[in-house]
């Protein structure tokens, strides 16, 4: 049993890097028409099932992810692949829906063509697609609620809204002091949403200041210091 056991931890720590989709997210103005990409890089024939989802996400950043809503219409040029070692396979798709903005993710899961009493690996990889409107999301659909550094946990602690019906995306955040600077990487902002965000500071005073970066826009505000004790935060880190 113990070797068993090992034999699955290894197979699963080489699952989560021998296999990969690519891209990962991919964004299309109305109609989108793609491909991923699928590969093998392991010495083992795997079987590849693919399977579409809508999601929503949580403020602090989590997928919440159900079949795919009715108005969303897709169309795969395959739902299943073998894929032999070292093989990469190509997977076409046209998706459109009836109203935009619409996003969902295609799920493909890798496993073995046979699976052994006991162990049954599955790995599930996204790619995630966003249907954007034409009107590009503006400064005043974005509501931002509160910037402040908590000294107790060095914490840049944001909340913010798309007020919007609009999809956007911030691109990066960058929150900036007299002895340190923190950046966060981007994230989808889905119309009606709102977001929270924790960084981490090092620095040795507060920042002053962050800045959330939009594709044709950047949004700058000041961040307020609160002493230790004084704030207290249920929401998991981002």
């Amino acid at each position: 049993m113990a070797l068993r056991l090992l034999l699955a931890s290894l197979f699963l720590c080489t699952a989560m890097t021998a296999q990969s989709v690519s891209p990962v997210i991919v964004e299309y103005k109305g109609i989108g028409e793609g491909k991923l990409e699928l590969t093998n890089n392991t010495q083992t024939p795997l079987v590849v099932v693919l399977e579409p989802k809508s999601f929503s996400i949580t403020p602090e950043g989590r997928g919440k992810y159900r079949p795919l809503d009715s108005n969303i219409h897709l169309q795969l040029s395959s739902t299943s692949t073998r894929l032999h070692p070292g093989q990469t396979y190509y997977v076409f798709y046209k998706a459109k829906a009836d109203a935009l903005p619409a996003w969902f993710t295609i799920f493909s899961t890798f496993s073995a063509p046979r699976h052994e009493k006991g162990v049954d690996v599955r790995v599930m990889l996204p790619h995630t697609v966003y249907l954007y409107q034409k009107q590009k999301l503006q400064k005043n659909d974005i509501q931002i609620k509160e910037v402040t550094y908590v000294a107790d946990t060095h914490k840049v602690v944001c909340d913010l809204e798309n007020t919007s019906s609009n999809l956007g995306r911030v691109q990066s955040v960058t929150a900036t002091g007299p002895h340190g600077e923190a950046t966060s990487g981007g994230f989808p902002l889905l119309p009606g949403s709102p977001r929270h965000l924790e960084m981490e500071w090092t620095g040795a005073k507060p920042p002053k200041k962050i800045a959330f970066i939009f594709e044709t826009f950047t949004l700058n505000h000041p961040v307020e210091a609160k002493a230790e004790g004084s704030f207290n935060s249920e929401s998991p880190t981002r």
